[in-house]
């Protein structure tokens, strides 16, 4: 390995510093109420979606003014932005009224078939259905619908503290192993899928049968230890609005199935999404507000951890390699805390010679450690951004959400490790 450059050390501080900031945008909140000539500022530092859209912005001044404009422009020119602006376009469409009306029907349809309280299998099915759709419709998609009937049911009243930590952590924990029954809908799977040659029936074998089983447990013991807190979910969105009729529903879900389709191709998923914007303004009446604030916020943070990211590989990927196929599952847990699991994932797949044993640990170590941190995962801060409202000081604590992801992870590394 060659000695890091200047830039690439400054970049390393850097992230160090953001993966700091994320655990600490409660003090920054704090600091908002108890200096207000200025909390604006701290509320600003505050969001977590801000933080690697804010230090990526600091690695970009410190690069021009040390390596100049060319190579500055060069670098971001070469920077993948397709995944933020994916995810930007599909929390709008999914987070639509009709979209949701139509999950909503669709999860009270299975909910009744189920032997349990209503509230409960609804609970149970936010949990477990809709991050196992998260294979055909992505883990975005998935995490939007999630987190957003979460938001209009359970969080809808006031709830214990521990019921909220302990839902985050699961929701976050079966997104990101629930996307593993296909090659197309799971970051770190993705970024591998076509270099090794992963196809549906290998996903579906290798990993989806063992991702589901997890799923389901997870989803089922939150279900059984917050049963009692569990009655008002069987209500009706309290703010849902007047029902949109299905021929409109119909037309919302060809364009999220369009965008889905088109998920890698982002001139024809920006345009489809454009048209879309159109169609929703002619037909107003049939729409909630769109979510373009959090959208474009989630879509910061995720373009400032590529950026960011991108100069990572230095350090990270010797890591990696110098581990065997248990060592390299149990380090990529670890490691998909502090960095996105698709990147440690892609690092893999530049490696040439690597066993199929080595692989299938590292993909399997990252997607387990996906619900860990809000930066895991890149559908993570999609969900902070829709439920951290219903949380104390508007913020989702770093180390809750670690501390209440910590279970359902192991049951997700039992069921790698075991099966």
């Amino acid at each position: 390995m060659s000695d890091p450059t200047l830039i690439q050390i400054i970049a390393a501080v850097l992230f160090a510093v953001a993966v700091l900031h994320t655990f600490s945008t409660k003090f920054f909140e704090h600091l908002a109420h108890t200096q207000p000539r200025h909390a604006g500022l701290w509320h600003l530092l505050g969001e977590v979606e801000v933080v690697f859209g804010f230090w990526a912005m600091v690695l970009v001044v410190c690069m021009f003014a040390l390596s100049g404009k060319q190579e500055t422009t060069t670098y971001l020119d070469t920077r993948n932005y397709t995944e933020p602006m994916f995810v930007f376009v599909i929390m709008v469409i999914a987070g639509t009224r009709a979209v949701l009306q139509f999950a909503g029907a669709l999860v009270r349809a299975v909910a009744r078939l189920l032997p349990l309280p209503h509230g409960m299998a609804m609970y149970f099915l936010v949990l477990a259905l809709v991050p196992l759709l998260g294979s055909f419709i992505t883990e975005p998609a998935a995490m939007t619908l999630a987190a957003l009937m979460l938001r209009d049911t359970l969080f809808a009243q006031a709830v214990s503290r521990r019921l909220q930590y302990a839902t985050v952590g699961v929701l976050f924990v079966n997104i990101s192993i629930g996307g593993t029954l296909t090659p197309f809908a799971a970051p770190p799977v993705l970024m591998v899928a076509a270099t090794w040659n992963w196809d549906l029936w290998f996903m579906m074998t290798t990993f989806g049968w063992k991702a589901a089983i997890a799923v389901l447990v997870n989803a089922g013991v939150a279900t059984l230890l917050f049963r009692r807190e569990l009655g008002h979910m069987d209500r009706s969105d309290a703010h849902a609005g007047p029902a949109v009729p299905w021929p409109v529903v119909g037309v919302h879900l060809a364009f999220l199935l369009g965008v889905v389709l088109f998920a890698h191709y982002p001139p024809v998923f920006m345009g489809l999404f454009l048209f879309f914007m159109g169609y929703a303004a002619a037909y107003e009446r049939h729409q909630d507000r769109l979510i373009l604030r959090e959208a474009l916020l989630v879509a910061f943070f995720l373009a400032g951890l590529v950026v960011l990211g991108g100069l990572q590989q230095w350090w990270l990927q010797p890591v990696l390699m110098r581990m065997d196929a248990t060592a390299v599952f149990y380090g990529a847990v670890a490691l998909t805390a502090i960095t996105d699991n698709a990147a440690l994932t892609y690092l893999g797949s530049l490696v040439q010679g690597l066993s199929e044993e080595f692989k299938i640990a590292l993909v399997a170590g990252a997607v387990t450690g996906g619900g860990l941190t809000v930066i895991a995962n890149a559908p993570n801060p999609a969900g902070i951004s829709i439920l951290r409202g219903k949380f104390e000081d508007s913020t989702v604590n770093p180390l809750g959400l670690l501390i209440a992801a910590l279970p359902p992870t192991l049951v997700a590394v039992l069921a790698f490790r075991l099966f």
